[in-house]
């Protein structure tokens, strides 16, 4: 293997293997930031010796083990070291016996919860469990939970994290910087959280994985419509936390709803790059692996509870699209409903506006614009893009190009996103000149 495909396979290693030995440092050393340094260390390792050695047979378990050694010299040059002989002495009388294997030590020393108990193979699964917990702990600002989270769980540089959101470096960096010192500042404990407060946490933890997707999903701004990579992190993250948290329907829940979005991937991006509408899409070009990949999460998600959570629900309406092969055959009455139900669990008055476009498909674009002009005031749609965007589409539908094409026009002046302030103009446009523009 060549330097440069050695250089290709770490990459890639480090991509799929980082999460878990910086979740099995952390536990080893209880700081996050220091786990993440030490991770790196056998990064730089490995970048040494693999290319002459080549890529070891397993080669997590490589960088596992270089990262620990690394973990054990530092804790054998600090005080917790001392600490932790202090207290296995209390327990196990020190004085009258030998000190067992120093790694087996601070294994059963520094595993979660302390106590007597051995623990040399560390369960990788619940360490991976309480890194997300950690990175995505509500002490967190948002924008630092997802920074932090794609860095420790995404395996992404910080590079990397600020061309996809658009950032400057030195601001992503600051902000990860930032959320590590909090998480040591606040002592965040590394551990999965029980009873209510897992609930607590855990909905921090789905809102983290899906702005990611949603990033992904519909760029907020930059010159791309789509941002594939983010959308294919997010489904990971999620993907992961599904199998460690099996019996959970709204994690479930989540997966089905970003799988069933990424199915519509390929139809969403035109030929140059341009903005596709969903009513508008090719649907043969819907990945049906991943719209029977939801379908199936989100059933076993339903499976798990009788209560459909915010997840389950918009899973649902996801799944009322995917399920249509064309846009007449789509069952608008059952999304206006769920929106309905969605409405309940969660107002919003985004939520509101979606069920309005849904009601438009139902029952026209007039009792739809009657919604639509009702919502204009709320605070929380000023500055929103789309609102003025619905409002054209619906004016347009009922023959008012003139007010429509001012609408798309003012939409195009909210959007921070090139492709999509392109359509609108276009969309205006096509009003000015007495054409409706494509639905």
């Amino acid at each position: 293997m060549s330097p440069s495909d050695t250089h290709g396979a770490i990459d890639a290693v480090w991509r799929i293997e980082s999460a878990k030995v910086i979740a099995g440092l952390t536990r080893i050393v209880r700081d996050v930031g220091l786990a993440e340094d030490l991770a790196q260390e056998a990064l730089l390792v490995a970048l040494e010796e693999w290319p002459q050695s080549g890529v070891p047979e397993n080669p997590g378990a490589w960088l596992m083990s270089t990262a620990k050694h690394r973990a054990i010299d530092h804790l054998r040059r600090g005080a917790m070291l001392e600490r932790k002989h202090e207290e296995l002495g209390r327990e196990v009388a020190v004085r009258e016996m030998k000190v067992p294997d120093l790694e087996a030590v601070l294994d059963a020393a520094l595993d979660a919860g302390g106590g007597t108990r051995i623990a040399t193979q560390p369960d990788t699964d619940d360490d991976l469990l309480r890194l997300v917990f950690m990175t995505c702990h509500p002490v967190l600002p948002t924008e630092g939970r997802v920074a932090l989270t794609l860095r420790l769980l995404g395996g992404l540089t910080t590079d990397e994290i600020a061309r996809a959101f658009l950032v400057a470096e030195p601001t992503i960096a600051q902000r990860i910087v930032r959320a590590k010192r909090t998480l040591t500042e606040k002592q965040v404990p590394f551990e999965t959280p029980r009873g209510t407060e897992l609930a607590a946490r855990l909905a921090s933890v789905l809102e983290a994985i899906y702005l990611i997707f949603n990033e992904g999903y519909s760029a907020t701004a930059g010159d791309d419509w789509m941002r594939p990579a983010l959308c294919e992190d997010a489904l990971r993250l999620g993907r992961i936390l599904a199998e460690l948290m099996p019996r959970d329907p709204e994690v479930h829940a989540l997966v089905a709803l970003m799988e069933i979005q990424a199915s519509r991937s390929r139809a969403r991006v035109g030929p140059a790059g341009e903005p596709v509408l969903l009513l508008e899409q090719n649907r043969s070009h819907w990945d049906r692996l991943l719209i029977q990949r939801g379908l199936a999460e989100l059933e076993r998600a339903e499976s798990l509870s009788a209560v459909r959570g915010p997840y389950t629900l918009q899973a649902a309406i996801a799944a009322c699209h995917a399920r249509a092969r064309t846009p007449e055959e789509t069952d608008w009455a059952r999304i206006v409903g769920l929106y309905g139900d969605l409405a309940e669990l969660t107002p919003s008055p985004v939520i509101e506006l979606n069920r309005a476009v849904a009601l438009g498909m139902l029952f026209g674009p007039a009792a739809a614009l009657r919604l639509v002009d009702a919502l204009a005031p709320e605070p929380a749609l000023k500055g929103y893009h789309l609102l003025p965007s619905v409002r054209g589409d619906l004016l347009a539908k009922l023959g008012r190009l003139e007010e429509a094409g001012v609408e798309f026009e003012r939409a195009a002046t909210l959007t921070r996103n090139t492709r999509e302030r392109h359509l609108l103009l276009q969309r205006s446009a096509a009003c000015a000149r007495g054409e409706a523009p494509a639905r």
